[in-house]
C-alpha cells in the first residue's frame, strides 16, 4: 500500500509528460483515467500524512488549499483555450464545487459517521462561521451578476468584478486568521481522544508526503486537462449540456478532499469532515474570483459569472440545510439523507436541466 502510494504521483507525472498535448480516445483514455484515480488516491494518503502531522486546523487548510490550487490552474488553462465553454466554465465550477461539498461531501460524511454513531457532535461555531463566510462570498460573486445591470447579461463590468475579487480575498484571509490562530479551538474536534489513536508521523515523514502530495495534484490536473477534450466530446455525444463538463471537473478536483472527508467522518472525526468540505468551498471561490479576475486581462473571453433561477434555487436550499445542520452542533441519519437528496437534486437538474 506504501509503495504503491508513493510510486502512483511518479507515475501519473511520467504519464502526464508521455501524453502532454495529445488527443486521447479509446484503450488509452481509459488507462489515462485509471492513472488519474490512482494519483487520486494517493493524494488522499499524503494529504491525511500531512494532516496528522500538523493536527486540526491546518490539516484541512493544507488540502483544501492545494486542491483549490489546481483547481484554479485547471480552470484558467481551459478558459485559455477558449471554445463554446470558456465564458461559463468558472461559473459552472465554482457553483459545482459549492453544491458537491455543501450537499454531496457533507452527506456522504453524515451519513458514514451516523452509521456508526445515533449522533454526532461538532463544533457549531467554527462550522457556522465557515458557512456564513460561503454564503456570503457565493453572493457576492455568483448571485449579485445576474441582477446588475450596469452591463449586459450575467456579467460584472470591471469595476465590480474588481470589488467581488477584492472582497472574496479578504473574506478568505479573515477566516483563515480565524480559524488558525483567533479561534483556532473552534475547528478541533470535540474532545481529542479520537485524534491520539496514533503517533503522528515524523517530520521527515511529513515532508516527503508534502511533496508527493504536491506531484500528485500536479499529475491530477494534468491528466484532467488531457482528458478534458475527451470529456467535452463524450459529454455532448451522450445528450449533456455543456456545463456537466464543469460538474464533470468539480467532481475530479474534489476527490481526494471527499474521500478524505468520509474517511475523518467513519473514524468519528466529524469537524475535520466539516473542515475539509466548506474550507474548500471557502477556498473555491475565495482563491478562485480572484485569480479568474486578473486571468480576464488576458484571457480571451467575457466572463460569465451570474447563475441561472433554478442554480440559485438550488444554492439556496443548500445553504439553508446545511445552516440547520451545523447550528444546533450536532447531527443524525435524517441530515444526512437531506444532504444527500439535496447532491441527488443537483445532479438531476445537471443532467436535465
Amino acid at each position: 500500500m506504501l509503495f504503491a502510494a508513493r510510486a502512483a504521483p511518479l507515475a501519473s507525472l511520467v504519464v502526464l509528460i508521455a501524453v502532454w498535448g495529445r488527443t486521447l480516445s479509446g484503450v488509452i483514455a481509459v488507462l489515462v483515467g485509471l492513472i488519474l484515480v490512482a494519483a487520486v488516491l494517493s493524494a488522499v494518503h499524503h494529504a491525511e500524512v500531512v494532516a496528522h502531522r500538523v493536527g486540526e486546523p491546518y490539516g484541512s487548510l493544507v488540502l483544501a488549499v492545494a486542491v483549490t490550487v489546481i483547481e484554479v490552474a485547471l480552470i484558467v488553462s481551459l478558459m485559455a483555450s477558449g471554445g463554446a465553454k470558456a465564458e461559463t466554465l468558472a461559473r459552472d465550477t465554482v457553483f459545482s464545487a459549492l453544491m458537491i461539498t455543501t450537499a454531496g461531501i457533507v452527506g456522504l460524511s453524515l451519513l458514514s459517521a451516523t452509521l456508526r454513531r445515533p449522533v454526532v457532535r461538532f463544533n457549531s461555531e467554527g462550522s457556522g462561521s465557515a458557512l456564513a463566510t460561503i454564503g456570503a462570498l457565493a453572493v457576492l460573486t455568483l448571485v449579485l451578476p445576474t441582477f446588475t445591470t450596469s452591463s449586459p447579461g450575467p456579467t460584472f463590468t470591471g469595476g465590480q468584478l474588481a470589488f467581488a475579487a477584492v472582497a472574496s480575498l479578504a473574506l478568505y484571509l479573515l477566516f483563515v486568521f480565524v480559524q488558525t490562530i483567533r479561534h483556532r479551538d473552534y475547528f478541533v474536534n470535540p474532545g481529542t481522544t479520537d485524534e491520539q489513536h496514533a503517533a503522528p508521523p515524523t517530520n521527515r515523514e511529513a515532508m516527503v508526503s508534502l511533496g508527493l502530495l504536491l506531484v500528485a495534484l500536479v499529475g491530477v490536473v494534468g491528466l484532467a486537462k488531457t482528458l478534458s477534450y475527451t470529456i467535452e466530446k463524450s459529454v455532448l455525444a451522450a445528450g449533456l449540456p455543456l456545463a456537466f463538463v464543469g460538474v464533470i471537473i468539480a467532481l475530479v478536483v474534489l476527490l481526494p478532499e471527499g474521500i478524505a472527508a468520509i474517511r475523518a467522518a467513519r473514524m468519528g472525526r466529524v469537524q475535520t469532515s466539516l473542515n475539509l468540505a466548506f474550507g474548500s468551498a471557502m477556498a473555491s471561490i475565495g482563491l478562485t474570483i480572484p485569480t479568474i479576475a486578473i486571468a480576464q486581462i488576458w484571457l480571451p473571453t467575457n466572463l460569465q459569472l451570474g447563475l441561472g433561477p433554478v442554480q440559485i434555487v438550488l444554492l439556496a436550499v443548500s445553504l439553508f440545510v446545511s445552516a440547520l445542520t451545523v447550528v444546533p452542533g450536532r447531527a443524525t441519519l435524517q441530515q444526512a439523507g437531506v444532504h444527500l437528496a439535496v447532491f441527488a437534486a443537483f445532479l438531476a437538474v445537471s443532467v436535465a436541466p
